[in-house]
Formats: structure tokens, sequence, C-alpha cells
């Protein structure tokens, strides 16, 4: 098939020239005969030849760029570049691309399931004892099973926060160690799922804590899993501290404080206080102890 300008440049038609051919082909066929003819055949079998050997060349050539799809190439004179092949799948991942990120690193907060399995693992952590008193609370922290939480890191979390100085060891009474799974100790501390929570401290001093409180029972401290996560919208502070307000305030029964409230406008809140329900003026805290070593505390509830 002709291109557009092969055909606007074809020449033009008419009757006069149609007429000269047509004269100058008879006065030539008069003169010359059978000859002519015989040349005319092997010119037009010479051009049937050159038309069936054209496509030929053109499939052979590459004719057609896309293979899967059959769809014929476009016949131009202009050169597209080749494209470059995408490249071949390694087998083992290339260091340039950032690789997916596991679950544990890509999460921002941990998973607080309503219910859980009700069976726990304890912690295979220990440590020296921290404290002046003669005789350390020794305890084992416990992780529901089949939660986000490792019960090694929770451990150490905990004996991080009863060692600082503002602590409960800041009186010269008090010591405590943390042991591990199967040895000898005096109480456990559990990290549960809201449902097992509530179930424990039911069971423990028949207390509803509603799937949102943490709970002290005999021999043992019970934590929500969702105030260990998600802290208290009335706490200001890092989660870690919010974790060392309830380490601090269930021990702190245990070693028996009772409740108290806030001791005036704009001071620190005392850890025997429960800061969940209302700060009642004072301000967020975590520690048993102030700045200058006093203990914060304010009228019993």
């Amino acid at each position: 098939m002709h291109s557009v300008r092969q055909r606007q440049s074809a020449p033009p038609t008419g009757s006069t020239a149609a007429g000269h051919r047509a004269g100058r082909r008879r006065r030539s066929s008069r003169r010359r005969g059978r000859p002519r003819r015989r040349g005319r055949n092997l010119l037009i079998g010479l051009l049937v030849v050159a038309g069936l050997l054209g496509p030929a060349v053109y499939f052979l050539g590459g004719g057609r760029s896309d293979a899967s799809s059959g769809a014929p190439h476009p016949r131009s004179t202009h050169v597209t570049p080749t494209p470059t092949p995408p490249p071949s799948p390694s087998p083992s991942p290339s260091p340039s691309p950032s690789p997916s990120p596991s679950p544990t690193a890509s999460r921002t907060e941990i998973d607080v399931p309503p219910t859980g399995s009700g069976t726990f693992v304890a912690a295979q952590a220990g440590g020296k004892a921290v404290g002046s008193g003669s005789r350390p609370v020794r305890y084992v922290v416990e992780v529901e099973t089949g939660l986000d939480i490792s019960p090694s890191q929770a451990a150490n979390e905990i004996a991080d926060i009863l060692a600082t100085p503002r602590g409960w060891t800041h009186d010269p009474d008090n010591a405590f160690q943390l042991v591990s799974a199967g040895s000898p100790h005096d109480i456990t501390i559990r990290i549960a799922t809201p449902a097992t929570a509530d179930a424990l401290c039911w069971a423990g001093i028949q207390q509803d804590t509603g799937g949102e409180y943490n709970c002290e029972v005999p021999g043992g401290v019970v934590v929500n899993l969702k105030r260990w996560v998600k802290g208290s919208p009335t706490f200001d502070g890092p989660i870690h501290d919010y974790r060392a307000l309830i380490i601090n305030h269930e021990m702190g029964h245990f070693l028996g404080h009772s409740h108290v409230t806030c001791g005036g406008a704009g001071q620190p809140a005392p850890v025997m206080m429960q800061q969940i329900k209302g700060l009642h003026g004072c301000v967020s805290n975590a520690w048993p102890y102030d700045e200058n070593g006093d203990l914060v505390t304010g009228p019993p509830v």
C-alpha cells in the first residue's frame, strides 16, 4: 500500500496523455511485433516474483514486534531505540532495595486481643538484688501465651523500673530481685489480655476490673495488656513511664501502701493514686519519690 505522500506525488492522468501513450503503444507494437510481447511477458514475470519475495523478506526480517500478541510492527523510516529488557529475577535479594519490614520491626503498636489463652510462659531471666533491704522480694514475670510481647524483654523492663533510684528501693527497707522461671519466688507479675486480667482479678480479690484496670492479688500482680501497651488517656508521658506507674502502684500495694489522692493542685500525683480515674489537679507522675527524695503522697482515700 502506498503512503499518503506517495499518493500525492503520483503523476496526473488525463485524456490527452492517455491518447499519446495509446498512439505510441499502437505504433510500437506494429513495428516490433512478437519480440516486444515476449519482453513484456518476461518483465511481468519478474515483477510477480519480486512481489512474492517482498512479503517473505518482511516476515524474515522481524516484521512482527510482539510475538505474544501477533500485532504487526508499523513500517517506518523512524528508528526506535531498543528498549532495555527487564532485569532477570535474582535468587538472592538485592541489597539496594529496602527489604520488606518484618511484622515486629514495622509494627508501631502491639496488638491487644480482648481475650487470650489463659495460660502463661515465664521469662527465662534473672538478675542481682537491687535495694538495701535485708530480704529482697523475689519476683517472676509471666506473659500470657500468644501475645506479641517477649517475656524476657518485659522482665528486664520491669527490673529496670524497680531498680530506679526514685522507685521503691529509695526506702532502705526494700529490695527486689528478678528470678528465672522455676526459681523460688515471693510474687508473680503477669501481663494478661483484658478478659484474662478480669478473671484473675475477680478470682483473687473479687474486684470487677471491667477490662480496663490492673490489680494486686494474693501472691501476684496482674497487669492488663491494654494498659501496658496503650497507657492511659490521663497520663502525659512516654509509655515506659506509664508502665513504671503500673509496676510502682501495684508493687506499692504488695508492700502495704493504700490508695491516696492528689495532695494539691499542680503537685505530682502520688503513685498510690488511681491516676487513670483522674488527676484532680495534680500532674501525672510515675515514681514514688520526687527528685529531692521525698515520698509523693496525699490524703488517704
